[in-house]
C-alpha cells in the first residue's frame, strides 16, 4: 500500500438522486465508503439512495478533514459547495 495514500482521509458529498439532497462524510477509505452507500450498509444513508459522489477533498489529518466536514455542513459550506459545483448542480438539480 502507498504510504502517502494510507494517512490520506477524505471528505466527500454525495448527491442523493431521488431526492437531490446532500449528504456530506468523511472516511479513510473514500472506495470502501462509497460500495457502502451504494449496497445499502451505511444506516444514515440506507432509505434515500442512490447517491452519486458530487465532490471529495483529500486532508493529511483526521482532525483537518472533521473540521472540513463540519464546515461544509454549515450554510457557508453549502454556498461553498453550490459555487464550486455550479455548472454541475445547474445541469443535474
Amino acid at each position: 500500500m502507498n504510504p502517502v495514500r494510507a494517512s490520506m482521509c477524505y471528505v466527500y458529498v454525495l448527491r442523493s438522486v431521488k431526492s437531490g439532497r446532500l449528504y456530506t462524510g468523511c472516511t479513510h477509505d473514500l472506495r470502501k465508503r462509497l460500495s457502502e452507500h451504494s449496497s445499502g450498509e451505511s444506516i444514515y444513508t440506507r432509505s434515500r439512495g442512490p447517491y452519486e459522489l458530487i465532490y471529495y477533498e483529500a486532508c493529511m489529518n483526521i482532525n483537518d478533514a472533521f473540521a472540513r466536514e463540519k464546515y461544509l455542513k454549515t450554510g457557508m459550506g453549502k454556498r461553498y459547495l453550490k459555487n464550486r459545483n455550479k455548472r454541475f448542480l445547474a445541469l443535474t438539480g
